[in-house]
């Protein structure tokens, strides 16, 4: 099992595919999604990975949060998520997950928060039909009606579907495919609606009800830290001043 990636909701666009036919898609982009640490059975009791995304300014930032990240040798992230992994499928700390994670044609879980209604009436929150329009009826059209059941059970159920507030609930959309991918700006294009406004922070992982696209890579596509570069920097200087001392022979 892979690991998800947490990005950003940009907005919808469209596609147009080999055969000319438009295809809807959401844009979402990755923010340097990064590991930011694991969750190990010794430690924790269960194997997953921590992921942040999103630049973060540490004005606001308190002691224990600073140090968190400072910690993990990574730069504050504004959004955090995890995912759970087998054992195998753990990627680095400090790791950057790119675009090419998920692959062209493959379906994947998209979960976000909805946008909020507010408060609203049975119509508009559960597709009441209301009361009758026309005669017998006054100011009272877009109501509920009876909510209770008599003098037997002489009370309203609970869960009855009433009037009350609307959205910011986390959705979940199963098995949205991967319409294309651009490694350069951090873009995946995903055909269909996805739940959330407009700058809303996504977690999109590989679908659950659906089999493995064959060409998912293992155990996913990522940029090694900056600070792993450095061993290689390192080397410059010593390669430089081997051409000198033969010259010098």
């Amino acid at each position: 099992m892979r690991s998800g990636v947490v990005a950003k909701k940009i907005g919808m666009t469209r596609v147009f595919s080999e055969s000319g036919e438009h295809v809807p898609v959401t844009v979402l982009q990755l923010l340097q999604c990064q590991v930011i640490a694991h969750r190990t059975k010794d430690k924790n009791g269960y194997v997953a990975l921590q992921l942040g995304s999103g630049p973060r300014s540490t004005n606001n930032m308190n002691k224990a949060d600073r140090g968190y990240f400072g910690k993990a040798n990574v730069e504050p992230r504004r959004k955090l998520a995890e995912f759970r992994v087998t054992e195998d499928a753990l990627i680095p700390v400090g790791a950057e997950i790119t675009a090419d994670h998920f692959v062209e044609g493959q379906f994947v879980d998209v979960c976000g928060i909805s946008i909020g209604k507010g408060f609203a009436g049975g119509m508009k929150r559960w597709n009441f039909g209301g009361l009758r329009a026309s005669h017998g009826v006054s100011i009272s059209h877009r109501s509920i009606g009876s909510t209770g059941g008599r003098q037997d059970p002489g009370k309203t159920f609970k869960n009855k579907k009433m009037p009350g507030h609307m959205g910011v609930d986390r959705i979940t959309t199963l098995n949205l495919k991967v319409v294309k991918t651009d490694v350069e700006r951090g873009l995946i294009l995903v055909e269909g609606a996805v739940p959330g406004a407009k700058g809303g922070w996504i977690t999109v992982r590989d679908a659950v009800k659906k089999k493995a696209h064959k060409d998912t890579p293992k155990p996913g596509k990522f940029r090694q830290a900056k600070s792993d570069s450095k061993p290689a920097e390192a080397q410059a200087p010593e390669a430089a001043a081997a051409p000198t001392a033969k010259e010098g022979a």
